[in-house]
């Protein structure tokens, strides 16, 4: 991906260093967990929750970066901003607009409006604060453990989340909350996987309009679907366990989190990422 010595985003808040405090109470897989517990969504009060948590620890020492993490920063923060001038875009076309969302760069462990989240869980978006949240060791897990290698891999998994705040701007992850209280958690984990799968959408949205601004590179899409295969559930389970429980999948297998990304690509328009059609959260 061409990046390099294009502007960054100014929604970038380095919390590098600091520690999350409180305990975790809400967590999940890699790749893009939204942490749904409490909040709007559930009609509590996430400033009550914190509180019960406690302060957050700060580092009082500032945090030193290696030359391989500030790159990394200032590429996370340019893929940032291009998000940020394509949701604008297709916010404008259908009449509405766009609400910018703030990344927060972590180590170890992050308190957001959700809860306390360590970096076991992956980067994942809270829609009680509208933040994105992101250890930057994550990409060397990425290509380690999940062999995805490749910048386009990363901007892969920052354009899905920017994709949970799509949803959260639309109002369909508002529709999806209150399902977790009526449904089994077998039934739950059906729309729970529609849920991810636009945002695999979405992040091929914005895949399709980097491309129409010159910004990918040869093997750039290729990156991006083989990442989304890594993250697949079937993938994941099959790797970590042997064998696949598809009642317990959350965010979709590997051929379908890759189907919708490519449609999103070949698309580029916000109308053709319905995954609930059919259901009545459409």
């Amino acid at each position: 991906m061409k990046w390099r010595g294009r502007q960054g985003s100014r929604n970038v808040e380095d919390r590098r260093g600091m520690g999350g405090g409180g305990k975790l109470i809400a967590g999940g897989g890699v790749g893009g967990i939204i942490i749904l517990l409490i909040v709007t969504l559930l009609g509590g009060n996430p400033t009550e929750i914190l509180n019960q948590m406690g302060p957050e620890q700060n580092n009082s020492g500032t945090y030193e970066e290696s030359a391989e993490e500030k790159e990394l920063s200032q590429f996370v923060s340019v893929v940032l901003a291009d998000t940020e001038k394509v949701w604008a875009e297709q916010f404008k076309k259908e009449g509405m607009t766009y609400k910018e969302p703030t990344l927060v760069l972590y180590t170890d462990s992050v308190q957001s409006a959700c809860g306390t989240a360590g970096s076991s869980v992956g980067p994942f978006y809270c829609p009680g604060d509208q933040k994105l949240y992101i250890d930057l060791s994550f990409y060397d897990e990425l290509q380690r453990e999940f062999k995805a290698p490749g910048d386009f891999a990363m901007a892969y998994v920052i354009a899905h989340e920017v994709g949970h705040h799509v949803q959260t701007l639309l109002g369909t992850t508002e529709k999806l909350g209150p399902l977790r209280q009526r449904l089994s958690e077998k039934e739950y984990n059906k729309y729970q996987v529609r849920f991810e799968l636009q945002a695999d959408y979405y992040a091929g949205v914005w895949a399709h309009h980097a491309q129409g601004m010159d910004l990918l590179e040869k093997g750039d899409l290729e990156e991006a679907l083989t990442a989304a295969s890594a993250v697949g559930d079937d993938t994941i389970q099959k790797r970590s366990q042997g064998y696949a429980v598809p009642d317990s999948f959350t965010h979709g297998t590997s051929e379908q989190r890759m189907q919708w990304f490519k449609k999103g690509f070949d698309s580029g328009t916000i109308k053709g990422g319905n995954t609930f059609k059919g259901t009545p959260l459409n």
